[in-house]
């Protein structure tokens, strides 16, 4: 067994893989746990509550834009489950041929998407994360990773709405019946969802012209994307556990 670990900005997303299924999976947040022993313990004890025995993990392979928590990750990981985990960076085989100006800049969760991508679904394809802040990622036919688009996540814009208009309240995120607003909620409700899925599928619609594959498949992962993928003309495949599948792929790569 393995265990796949993505930790993003918001959240850390836990899967336990046996082979290729996912047996288990957990989401915590990333700014709850700080020490090596609170992290390293809660781990083990998520592991044991499942019934999975965490000297049974073979390896524990982590992609993090976070840098403050690695350090208490990796030594909690170390010290409870005796592994020494692999890392998503430099020197690592992903298998992807990054052609961008910089590939070093390129964030080890979108690495991941992409591998995770083209092995499941093959290129041209374009993955679109609506995480912290939603990315867009473009594999053309040759399967290389050519570049992306990032943009303010759903959740940031609706904060930015309710800390710097003084009269507009925080709201959940989720679709309203019209577009319409009747009330100041539905309102915000509308422009962020409906606005979203306007960018989503304008921004689609640009990639596919600019790299000239409109039959390039696009994948919608991420906490939000149930939200908007219904709605929108372009999302042809909703995958939740991108990141986990992708890192299990690299975890092979790497064996």
């Amino acid at each position: 067994m393995i265990l796949a670990i993505d930790v993003g900005n918001t959240n850390i997303v836990l899967g336990a893989y046996e082979g290729e299924k996912l047996t288990a999976y957990w989401r915590m947040s990333t700014h709850g746990y700080k020490s090596s022993d609170e992290l390293g313990m809660f781990i083990y004890n998520l592991l044991q509550h499942n019934d999975i025995n965490p000297k049974s993990m073979e390896q524990v392979v982590i992609a993090s834009v976070v840098p403050d928590i690695m350090y208490s990750l990796e030594h909690g990981i170390r010290k409870y489950l005796c592994i020494n985990p692999l890392i998503v960076g430099p020197g690592i085989k992903t298998g992807l041929n990054i052609r961008t100006d910089n590939p070093r800049e390129l964030g080890a969760d979108r690495i991941v998407n992409a591998v995770a991508a083209l092995k499941l679904y093959g290129g041209p394809a374009i993955i679109i994360d609506f995480g912290t802040a939603t990315t867009y990622d473009v594999i053309d036919k040759e399967g290389n990773y050519i570049g992306g688009v990032i943009s303010p996540g759903i959740n940031i814009s609706a904060d930015a709405l309710w800390q710097r208009a003084a009269k507009l309240p925080k709201v959940e995120i989720q679709k309203p019946d019209r577009v319409i607003g009747k009330n100041t909620i539905d309102s915000m409700q509308s422009g962020l969802v409906y606005g979203y899925v306007g960018q989503v599928d304008y921004i689609v619609k640009r990639i596919k012209k600019e790299m000239k594959s409109p039959e390039a498949k696009v994948i919608a992962t991420g906490g939000l994307a149930k939200v908007i993928a219904p709605e929108s003309k372009t999302i042809e495949e909703v995958n939740g556990f991108l990141t986990l599948q992708g890192l299990r792929i690299i975890y092979e790569k790497n064996k």
